[in-house]
């Protein structure tokens, strides 16, 4: 039976009566659920403005919205205020970000800061030489495209918004969202709505010459303030009724208020929309302004003055506020925490790799598919590969479907592979030197580096350095060095006995070392780094001020093996704050062309070892010990372990030792110590104190005089800068045993 047949036997008056009685019920039910429901309050919208530091002060904002229950429907914001826009809107409260802008180090977010400990041994000499690197193409000497790849800014990012990844379209997130880029080609701006989000930031936050250009869909873009600081147009046209707008840019300002080059860059931007800053305000309902003009982009050491700054600026619109403020607001949903961890089930590379296989990069990253990764060991993975600086771009993308997380990479390998670098230096042995290097990468092979510095000054010298990299394969080096220098000195290389004859008390020495090397190498448990060689050294060392008896000590060439064993986990080279570092080395000199006639074969053995750990937040140690002896033959006293001074390079078997001049206390054996403290009282600023202690003869330990008391002691007092030329250190040291003391400068990178 169908339908039809069967309502067919009822009248269609009666089927009208059944219709109006059901429409009836309807409507009344419907009238009584509207009665029953509050009247719907209007959609309220955030913007936040760029500013650098400033930007700070929108936190503060946010924490009054939180406390006074105000509801965010959605959120825009550029630069800056986009990243504390799209933490809000993926779930963090102010509270939150607050903690998480006071944990950043912004100086090296700005800087794009790789950890020491992530840079392999040649890495991290070649940051602790060289104060400027430009790339050299066609013998024109180049600029990079920013100071910044803006990779730690991008690992923190993915780290902070892992949660809400899949998220694609950001109108999806918690609390939809917008930001704002420019385009570099045509100058307009360029909304991001949807996409990769710490992408999205990256782009908007790419402040021109401080970080590189982002490509997305194909756009290079940088910095959305230099077309759209202030996103309220597009608030609008997505039906939001009452929109708050967070201003923190900086006004136009007078010739006495730009006296740097980041307040010139900012003005410059600034230009365009200070002038259409009026129309943005009238389509805004609430107006906040913080009043942070004493504040600079730039100044993120006052991040907490800033925060507070909005608070007060926000709560001074309170009235206003209470206004907005929704019938039924819950307060902010359940907030989110960073992951700590990520299982990676399949890791994919872009396809168009020309230079570095697969291989070479997860070799880099050091983690395997199908693991569980921390995020700190895949920053450290990153880290290295970004070390390497053999890729301009370093893009990474999780995509979380069917229960697993796929990493995606899309590397941009660095087109330059030559470069040219500079450093200046100056201390009391080589005095002042101007280093300048050409650099360049797969000179013969795939893999390799040919590195030669020329240091022009008081004293030439050169370093040359052909390196074939092979990883945790054995890799193969050639190096060649010279060193020369002139100074008084307290030894005469024969224990004294020539200046006992010439009745004086100082020599004045020519000193020059020329040494070749060919050696291999290979890391260790992945962290050792073992090497092993052939070594040809000719030293020349002559003196004017025995111009009427033999002004030739020696000039003589040796031939030796030696082998030796790395390893270094200190934070930085100059200042460490925690970590250890060890060195060991054995050297056997086995031919001589002998100007001397005396020549006899031997063989040293010297190692260091130095530890540095926090004793408070400010206050760190640094324990230093040293050894070093002949044996298996008499050695040459030309090969002495030689110690005084301070700040020089350490050439030959020249060693630093406070309280005494450079070159003061010889010895074929010796056993060093050395405590030193070290005060940060200011960011980059230091003080320290420092004591060292010493035996030095031949063939100290022959016997046990040297456990009993330290023959040689010297104190040092000093003061520490860091800067971009490396490091400012001032000492004033002295020892018990003598009757003056000495005050040392050094100045740059030591080479």
């Amino acid at each position: 039976m169908n339908n039809k047949m069967f309502f067919s036997p009822f009248p269609d008056c009666l089927r009208l009566l059944v219709l109006a009685f059901v429409l009836y019920c309807c409507g009344s039910t419907a009238v009584l659920a509207q009665d029953s429901l509050p009247h719907a309050r209007p959609k309220i919208g955030l913007v936040l403005s760029g500013g650098g530091a400033k930007g700070f002060a929108h936190i503060g904002v946010l924490k009054v919205l939180e406390k006074e229950g105000i509801p965010i429907d959605y959120i825009a914001g550029t630069s800056m205020g986009a990243v504390v826009g799209a933490l809000y809107a993926s779930g963090y409260s102010a509270t939150q970000i607050d903690s998480i802008f006071m944990a950043t180090d912004f100086d090296a977010l700005m800087n794009d800061f790789i950890p020491r400990d992530a840079k392999n041994f040649y890495e991290k000499r070649n940051d602790e030489l060289y104060a400027i690197s430009l790339p050299f193409t066609n013998f024109k000497i180049g600029v990079p495209s920013g100071l910044s790849k803006g990779i730690y800014n991008y690992n923190l990012l993915n780290k902070l918004l892992f949660r809400v990844l899949p998220i694609r379209d950001f109108s999806q997130l918690p609390i939809p969202f917008y930001c704002i880029a420019s385009d570099i080609e045509t100058g307009k701006e360029y909304l991001l709505d949807k996409g990769y989000l710490p992408k999205a930031l990256l782009a908007s936050g790419a402040f021109p010459s401080l970080f590189s250009p982002v490509e997305i869909d194909g756009k290079l873009l940088i910095d959305g303030g230099a077309t759209n600081n202030f996103p309220v147009e597009e608030m609008k046209k997505r039906g939001i009724d009452l929109v708050i707008g967070v201003d923190v840019q900086d006004e136009v300002k007078s010739r006495l208020d730009l006296k740097d080059a980041a307040k010139i860059l900012v003005q410059i931007s600034n230009f365009q929309m200070m002038e259409k800053m009026n129309d943005k305000i009238k389509l805004l309902d609430l107006y906040i302004k913080p009043d942070i003009k004493k504040y600079g982009v730039m100044t993120f050491e006052k991040g907490a003055e800033i925060v507070k700054k909005g608070e007060e600026a926000a709560v001074e619109m309170l009235p206003k506020l209470q206004q907005l403020k929704g019938q039924f607001w819950e307060g902010k949903s359940a907030m989110i925490a960073p992951a700590d961890s990520v299982r990676v089930s399949n890791i994919m590379l872009n396809n168009n790799l020309q230079k570095y296989t697969r291989a070479y990069v997860m070799g880099k990253l050091k983690f395997k598919q199908n693991t569980t990764v921390s995020f700190a060991d895949f920053t450290a993975g990153i880290n290295r590969m970004s070390a390497t600086q053999n890729f301009s771009a370093i893009y990474y993308q999780f995509e979380q479907k069917d229960g697993r997380v796929d990493l995606q990479f899309d590397l941009e390998e660095n087109p330059n592979n030559t470069f040219v670098k500079f450093g200046l230096h100056y201390d009391g042995l080589f005095k002042s030197g101007v280093l300048a290097n050409y650099t360049k990468k797969k000179t013969l092979f795939k893999n390799d580096v040919l590195s030669v510095d020329l240091i022009l000054g008081d004293n030439f010298r050169y370093n040359f350095d052909y390196y074939i990299d092979n990883g945790f394969y054995w890799s193969f080096g050639l190096k060649s060095t010279f060193n020369q220098f002139n100074r008084n000195v307290k030894i005469d290389f024969s224990n004294g006995e020539l200046l006992a004859i010439l009745g004086i008390n100082s020599l004045n020495i020519d000193f020059e070392d020329y040494t070749n090397q060919a050696y291999v190498q290979t890391l260790f448990a992945h962290k050792f780094l073992l090497s092993g060689g052939v070594e040809y050294k000719h030293l020349k060392i002559t003196s004017t001020t025995l111009e009427n008896s033999k002004p030739v000590f020696e000039n003589s060439g040796f031939t030796s093996v030696f082998g030796n064993l790395k390893y270094d986990s200190l934070d930085h080279k100059y200042f460490p704050k925690k970590g250890w570092s060890f060195f060991g080395e054995c050297q056997s000199y086995l031919f001589s062309s002998d100007y001397n006639h005396d020549f006899n074969r031997f063989s040293m053995a010297k190692s260091e070892l130095v530890f540095a750990f926090p004793v408070s937040h400010h206050l760190t140690a640094h324990v230093q010990s040293e050894v070093g002896f002949s044996f298996g033959g008499q050695n040459s006293h030309y090969f002495d372990f030689i110690l005084g001074g301070f700040g020089a390079n350490h050439v030959h078997n020249f060693r630093p030792f406070y309280g005494y001049d450079f070159l003061s206390i010889s010895g074929n054996s010796m056993i060093k110590s050395v405590v030193n403290l070290d005060y940060t009282f200011f960011k980059k600023h230091h003080v320290n104190a420092a004591a060292n202690f010493a035996n030095v003869d031949d063939y100290l330990f022959n016997s046990t005089h040297w456990l009993t008391k330290a023959n040689y002691s010297g104190y040092a007092l000093g003061y520490g800068l860091e800067t971009l030329f490396g490091p400012i250190e001032l000492k004033y040291t002295w020892s018990p045993e003598l009757t003056r003391g000495f005050a040392w400068v050094s100045v740059g990178f030591t080479f």
